[in-house]
């Protein structure tokens, strides 16, 4: 072990950190930041994750990040909304995270009524149509969080793993 290593660890874990808040909150690539945590990995020598790790790492993070921006769309559409549902969830999730240390299911029922206020006032859908395409924009959040957290979750415990490996 190296003097650089607990920086280096700190850097990691920090990235993994900001990796899990990016699977949530917009704007924040979870995946890719998480991944860098990897790469930086392979030059600790506590971890020492191989080119090949990086390598898979790599392109499943650049699949789930490309997957994320296709899904939330695809769903919403298939279920009869518009960009205003996506918009909508958007927005709505964004004031759920801000005010969500109020009243934490803020962080859940934002993105669906964004999505639902989206249709009604912007697209002129109709109520019930409204719903349906609200109810595709929140899975489609859902399955993307999911999907995002998912894949940081096993990024980190490769990089445990390898910690362990190596004490």
């Amino acid at each position: 072990m190296t003097f650089l290593d607990i920086p280096l660890l700190i850097i990691i874990f920090a990235l993994f950190l900001i990796g899990f808040v990016g699977s949530i909150v917009p704007g924040i690539p979870g995946p890719p930041v998480a991944w860098i945590g990897m790469l930086l990995g392979h030059w600790c020598l506590l971890t020492k994750t191989s080119w090949v790790t990086i390598i898979i790492t790599f392109v499943a993070a650049l699949i789930i990040t490309i997957l994320d921006f296709v899904l939330q769309p695809w769903l919403t559409k298939n279920f009869g909304g518009s960009k205003a549902a996506v918009w909508g969830a958007t927005i709505g999730l964004i004031i759920g995270l801000i005010f969500g240390s109020a009243f934490p299911p803020l962080v859940l029922i934002g993105p669906f009524a964004g999505a639902f206020i989206g249709e009604v006032t912007i697209s002129g859908n109709t109520l019930t149509g409204s719903l349906k395409s609200a109810t595709g924009a929140f899975a489609g959040f859902l399955l993307g969080t999911g999907i995002k957290m998912i894949c940081v979750a096993v990024f980190l415990g490769i990089i445990i793993f390898e910690i362990i490996k190596n004490i």
